[in-house]
């Protein structure tokens, strides 16, 4: 496993030797319904290779603008299936099938964008195939992922075979790609262990831009930030600050949502914003006197930005959090990962001396252009030798 190193050479050089040694290019990547990290990462890629095609599972024409729509898009016969759209990820065990249906003969370059099966496509002889792996399918090797979740009877039995036939199916179509890049240290980990190959570290894109310039102002309150699903624990940033008589601040919807406000109880220590506007976050994390993250990512995007606008964070130490937060300068790692060891975190934070400055330079390695650095330069290796 390598960590490359940040660039500070410009990308046009690269987007005109990309675009020179592969004229057609496809992208994979698992399913266009909902914006998300992973589809950021598509198009920083884009930004790269903006000529390519995009190969995906389900396709949702009205969420998408430019780069995305604006390039052809391929649909699997998935796509076609009466409500596709919505139900998509009852559709995982077709997925695979899905993939390997494209016919990519006559590309060039095959990038695959992967936290299911979108590395499953079949590349043509003597084309490589680079795999930007946002995660092995969590699915098949997280233990931890179905914590907290609903199912019925039938699913719980049926579970054990299904994840069983998922992690066969995802090993063996691990082989495929030529170069697999992980978005984190914690990631190529897990590829090593799932796959039992190598993985290059390339953080993804993170707009910290916005976040960057922001005066902070801050108020008596922790921030807990993101969807409310059981994985992320919002439940124990609840628990912990009522526990601790500390204000928190919840913003963030999700099917979790019911469950975490009733265990607040009406509690005027906790506030829930609900789905907060885009352009309404950096006065939010200005106004924060720390981000919460108690879940684990693989690899956490919102404490880079919390990072940019000069909020320190208190986060597992588990997951991508370990590239991004200096235990000690940029935030608090806790090991404990109960309520008891976040609150024992939240006391180290009182006696952390937080240099604003610092943490926004620690943010700017994770900007987009770093990203499309290092990522291109991979790209235009697998190609070997002009």
């Amino acid at each position: 496993m390598a960590v490359l190193p940040p660039s500070t050479s410009g990308t046009q050089p690269l987007v005109d030797a990309l675009r020179d040694r592969y004229p057609r290019v496809a992208i994979a990547h698992e399913w266009l319904t909902l914006g998300g990290g992973s589809e950021k990462v598509v198009e920083a890629i884009l930004s790269l290779v903006p000529h390519a095609e995009i190969f995906t599972s389900v396709y949702d024409p009205d969420r998408w603008g430019p780069p995305i729509a604006e390039r052809p898009i391929h649909p699997s016969f998935l796509s076609r299936l009466p409500g596709a759209r919505r139900h998509y990820p009852k559709l995982l065990p077709l997925m695979d099938a899905a993939f390997r249906s494209f016919d990519l003969r006559g590309f060039d370059l095959v990038i695959s964008s992967n936290h299911a099966c979108a590395k499953n496509v079949r590349a043509p002889p003597g084309v490589p195939h680079v795999c930007y792996c946002h995660t092995p399918m969590r699915y098949a090797w997280d233990p931890d992922f179905f914590v907290g979740e609903e199912m019925g009877a039938l699913t719980r039995v049926l579970l054990p075979a299904l994840i069983r036939r998922l992690r066969h199916t995802d090993r063996r179509a691990a082989d495929g790609p030529d170069v697999v890049v992980a978005n984190s240290t914690f990631v190529a980990e897990r590829v090593r262990r799932a796959w039992g190959r190598d993985a290059t570290v390339v953080h993804p894109p993170v707009d910290v831009d916005r976040f960057l310039n922001g005066r902070r102002k801050p108020e008596d309150f922790l921030l807990f930030f993101g969807r409310v699903v059981p994985y992320k624990r919002a439940d124990m940033a609840v628990e912990a600050c009522r526990r601790s008589g500390r204000p928190l601040v919840v913003a963030g919807a999700g099917r979790g949502l019911d469950r975490v406000r009733a265990l607040a109880g009406g509690d005027p220590l906790v506030t829930f914003l609900g789905e907060v506007a885009d352009e309404a976050v950096p006065d939010l994390f200005a106004r924060a006197c720390a981000l919460l993250f108690p879940g684990v990512e693989d690899f956490g995007i919102v404490p880079v930005e919390a990072l940019a606008a000069g909020l320190p964070v208190v986060a597992l130490d588990h997951g991508g959090v370990r590239d991004t937060v200096d235990n000690g300068r940029s935030g608090v790692l806790y090991a404990d990962a109960s309520v008891e060891g976040l609150m024992s975190a939240l006391d180290r934070l009182d006696d952390l001396d937080v240099d604003d400055r610092w943490l926004r330079d620690r943010a700017r390695g994770f900007a987009p252009a770093c990203f499309r650095e290092r990522f291109g330069e991979i790209l235009l290796a697998a190609g070997g030798s002009p």
